[in-house]
């Protein structure tokens, strides 16, 4: 049996001899509130798989304005453009969430990464589900109001640290959403007076968290259903059995036609 537990969900989904390789460089790491992980276009020297912690994935603007693209917690790993050939981050990630995560540099990362078909696998599912976060998140910004969206995000933010409560400031909350301070400030009060969350100090409570999910934007759902962390360890079934029927795959990867 893997040595238990394995908060990470993506760590916790591989067979026991590829998990043991892996964990070989692995080393637990605290990240705190705050802390710049990655910088655009720095390069990448380690990669991180968050057990309880939470980082944002931020784009910049101007050079100074920043916009949220992107969560990850315990479902993921940070510096999935590794496996893509490139060894730099497009986006800056600061911690949202404190708490630890497995850490590994990345020369030993992609020499596992080479040798085991079951870590690719993975990795290629997680980072397509990754995109489509982007993605939907990207829309999500430019048509749902603010309310909507922070409904949506602390949802998210919830499912990534198996909580109902976590602390975060209007100004964090601000970036992430790309909105003046004065915004956050009026979506949170309206969520408070219908009791949907409490919010003090920084202090936020899920309350109602069905209501909640239905003053969400549709995005929630989406990006849910694309890769939900809630069922740790395994990935979906239907998307394993999409990857099992398509010719196109081998041993995890795709294959050109």
């Amino acid at each position: 049996m893997k040595p238990t537990p394995i908060a990470n969900s993506l760590l916790a989904a591989l067979p026991h001899k590829d998990y043991q390789h892996l964990l070989q460089g692995l080393e637990q790491v605290t990240l705190t509130f705050g802390e710049t992980i990655y910088e655009p276009l720095a390069p990448i020297h380690h990669v991180y798989f968050p057990n309880n912690s939470l980082v944002s994935l931020l784009t910049l603007v101007e050079g100074h304005l920043s916009l949220e693209v992107g969560l990850i917690g315990r479902e993921g790993m940070l510096g999935v453009s590794l496996v893509l050939g490139v060894n730099m981050s497009p986006v800056r990630a600061i911690v949202q969430g404190t708490g630890t995560a497995l850490r590994i540099k990345s020369a030993r990362f992609m020499k596992e990464f080479r040798k085991s078909s079951a870590l690719q696998r993975e990795i290629y599912l997680y980072t397509y589900s990754l995109m489509a976060q982007v993605t939907q998140t990207a829309a999500c910004n430019r048509f749902h109001v603010v309310e909507a969206r922070l409904a949506r995000w602390l949802l998210m933010t919830g499912d990534r640290m198996r909580s109902n409560s976590f602390y975060l400031t209007q100004e964090f909350l601000a970036h992430m959403l790309g909105v003046r301070r004065v915004g956050v400030t009026k979506a949170a009060g309206a969520l408070q007076r219908r009791k949907l969350i409490s919010y003090s100090r920084g202090n936020i409570t899920i309350l109602d968290r069905k209501k909640l999910e239905e003053t969400a934007c549709p995005c929630y759902e989406m990006v849910r259903n694309m890769h939900d962390p809630a069922p740790a360890p395994n990935p979906g079934p239907q998307t394993r059995n999409i990857l099992e029927r398509d010719s196109r795959y081998q041993d995890g990867l795709l294959v050109p036609a």
